[in-house]
């Protein structure tokens, strides 16, 4: 029976009668889409929507820039070249400056950084967030969330600094999770020092990029996860294997959690030398000298 009937029968205006209807799950087309751009942002995290369209029309598929832009949008995503808007900050929020650079990092607790990514399943995505000791490359803490508010990198925050104790130095992007009150005031509480990247700084935070490939390329594409307890249950058994037997050859080929437990084989310096030639911006980036080359 049409509406408009069933409002007559009962006496109401059709006016004041909405119908409610559920989001639209992605149809087979677009999922596809989605994980070519997860797997292709993932191995090139500065290819922007420009390349990303050329990328996927080099597959075989009709689509144009503009819906690029939406896919990534879902996602997340910017390429991480310098460039306007490739970090969105709240207008309100205070945005702290890097002090990371040309800092030699010398032992666990000396600097901590946080990120978020994205983890694909077969009909959708779901955020995580980490923690991690930039000294020793450990995974302090970790929590997932299926939304992008800032509650579940609280969460993450708190759980690293309950375990692991307090850091110097914590580091993270200008996103509003990051530049929320109720994630600075956490840091300030504790009296810890807050940086922030540089907008369109790629290597500023390179330690958690590196983390976020590894994560990707050697469990969530291997393993295909279809629902949420599923990543729950991987990845707690990944960032175990990650701590406690991957080996590091930034380290020396040790572990994180040897090398954070004993604070002997770690540590880490960005150096950044720019130099303009031909219009190309170089970056240099090295390690401690006690520590193999990044």
């Amino acid at each position: 029976m049409p509406l408009s009937r069933q409002c007559e029968l009962a006496g109401v205006s059709r006016s004041t009668v909405y119908v409610h209807h559920l989001p639209a799950k992605p149809d087979k087309q677009e999922l596809t889409l989605l994980m070519e751009i997860d797997t292709e942002y993932t191995r090139h995290p500065f290819y922007g929507s420009r390349k990303m369209t050329v990328y996927l029309c080099d597959l075989g598929h009709l689509i144009n820039r503009k819906r690029v832009q939406r896919l990534m949008k879902i996602l997340g995503l910017a390429g991480m070249a310098p460039g306007p808007n490739t970090s969105r900050p709240h207008p309100q929020h205070t945005v702290y400056p890097y002090l990371l650079r040309g800092v030699t990092v010398t032992r666990p607790n000396h600097v901590w950084s946080t990120d978020i990514t994205y983890i694909r399943m077969a009909r959708g995505f779901i955020y995580l967030a980490a923690v991690i000791d930039w000294y020793s490359r450990k995974v302090l803490s970790w929590q997932l969330s299926n939304t992008l508010d800032g509650g579940f990198c609280v969460d993450c925050l708190e759980q690293a600094l309950r375990t692991f104790g307090i850091p110097d130095i914590f580091n993270s992007d200008q996103g509003c999770q990051f530049t929320a009150d109720a994630f600075t005031n956490v840091l300030k509480m504790h009296g810890i020092n807050i940086s922030m990247d540089g907008r369109g700084r790629a290597l500023d935070n390179i330690f958690v990029e590196r983390l976020w490939r590894s994560v990707k390329h050697e469990d969530v594409y291997l393993k295909g996860y279809a629902t949420v307890p599923e990543v729950q249950l991987g990845l707690t058994e990944y960032f175990v294997f990650y701590n406690t037997e991957r080996k590091h050859q930034s380290l020396g080929y040790s572990t994180p959690d040897k090398v954070y437990r004993t604070a002997t084989g770690g540590g880490a310096k960005i150096v950044d030398k720019f130099k303009e030639k031909k219009g190309i911006l170089s970056v240099i980036m090295g390690a401690c000298p006690q520590t193999p080359r990044i």
